[in-house]
């Protein structure tokens, strides 16, 4: 008898947690470890209201680690039942392993213009296998306090650019431009594919070099170079040497007129400014008169698992995604990060508006090697790196950057032959 009923619980208690399996937990994988409190108190409770029976677990890794990580987790099995997807080809590629579930046809998706869909698309645009959730704008900030001081005013162009950084250099008060390059990524993400984009002309140019019709030898890839061999003499002492976090700290402390940065960084401006409101103006056209572009690139979406145990629930909070709620809580809570849904948002923060509404009068472009051009060897994402810093370092000529950037690219792509 007492065997039977250690039987019985056992039954009862299989069922029972059977029943809170298919109950529904999902688990999410992501970079993004500073918004770990954002998706626990706000995203996944509004996400819970409408689904009360499903439990969402935010699991991030750190943004260096993550990739590396992910892809042990999914080779193991072990991987979350909800993927963070960058942009493009990290994507696809596990969307090729079988590692993501094609979206097709998937509710949400339609609440998206092609250009949002193209970063999770497969090559022919057939199947999407992420949802879009949001992309960073770039461009310049500064501070009001010291722009008023010294009388200056938004530069439009180039000229005016370094114009606003002369005055600010022969104050002797300031640093005119908050940028270091020891951690190399800067100076590309947020500067050359940033101030470059009205030369190339956006996705005109970007498109030109994917179909070999352009090339980075070009005018128009060659000239942001020969602005960024300007900017060493506005720079902070050492500047070789800053690191992002150093960035930040020195505009934040009110020590520098002007900082290149991404939307994203206005959250952290906004806490840690001292004393000075925040302004911002697009990257400057060439000359008086040019159209207007801006990096507005696609940043991260969310796909399925194809190992997820629980895809109906998966699907439910991919759906989710692509709603009017999400779009403005997302945008309202992670202050930069602009969702790429086609709905209409309110956007409260006045600097994040001011970013979104460039959209208005500039031609929105994607970073420049995004699409198809990071696929060999040498790697164009760690050329740009290096590349933009030695320029910026004034150890290698502009001429000499898109020299090198051009047979890199043609080593192994065929259009750029």
């Amino acid at each position: 008898m007492h065997s039977k009923n250690i039987l019985r619980s056992a039954v009862v208690a299989a069922l029972l947690a059977a029943g809170a399996a298919q109950a529904g937990t999902l688990t999410i994988e992501s970079w993004r470890t500073d918004d770990k409190a954002l998706w626990e108190e706000v995203l996944i409770p509004a996400f819970q209201k409408k689904y009360p029976g499903v439990t969402v677990k935010f699991a991030p890794t750190a943004p260096t680690e993550y990739d590396s990580s992910l892809n042990a987790r999914l080779a193991g099995g072990t991987a979350g039942d909800l993927i963070t997807c960058r942009p493009f080809d990290k994507s696809l590629d596990l969307y090729k392993k079988g590692q993501l579930e094609k979206l097709n046809g998937k509710k949400g998706l339609e609440n998206f213009p092609a250009s949002a869909k193209v970063a999770w698309e497969t090559d022919d645009g057939k199947d999407t296998f992420c949802e879009p959730i949001a992309s960073v704008i770039h461009g310049f900030l500064y501070n009001k306090k010291i722009f008023k001081e010294l009388g200056l005013n938004e530069p439009k162009t180039t000229d005016e650019f370094f114009k606003v950084m002369d005055k600010v250099k022969a104050s002797g008060k300031y640093t005119p431009l908050a940028l270091g390059t020891n951690d190399q990524w800067e100076a590309s993400q947020i500067v050359y594919t940033s101030i470059g984009a009205p030369y190339w002309h956006g996705e005109e140019g970007r498109k030109a070099l994917i179909n070999g019709k352009a090339k980075f030898t070009d005018a128009g890839f060659t000239e942001p170079f020969e602005v960024e061999a300007k900017y060493g003499p506005y720079l902070a002492k050492g500047y070789s040497a800053q690191t992002y976090a150093d960035t930040q700290n020195l505009f934040a402390s009110g020590k520098a007129a002007i900082v290149a940065a991404g939307s994203w960084d206005i959250g952290y401006y906004n806490q840690n400014a001292q004393g000075f409101e925040l302004g911002a103006f697009p990257p400057p056209v060439p000359k008086a008169g040019d159209k207007c572009y801006i990096s507005d690139h696609t940043d991260l979406g969310m796909g399925v698992n194809t190992k997820s145990k629980n895809k109906e629930d998966a699907y439910k909070f991919v759906e989710w995604l692509g709603s009017q709620e999400f779009a403005d809580l997302y945008t309202n809570k992670v202050t930069g990060f602009f969702s790429l849904s086609s709905h209409t948002i309110a956007v409260k923060d006045p600097v994040a508006k001011e970013f979104l509404d460039w959209r208005k009068s500039c031609a929105s472009t994607i970073r420049v090697n995004a699409q198809i051009l990071n696929r060999g060897t040498p790697n164009m994402e760690n050329e740009l790196w290096n590349i933009n810093s030695q320029v910026i370092n004034g150890k290698m000529s502009p001429k000499d950057a898109a020299a090198r950037l051009q047979s890199g690219l043609a080593k192994w792509y065929k259009p750029a032959q």
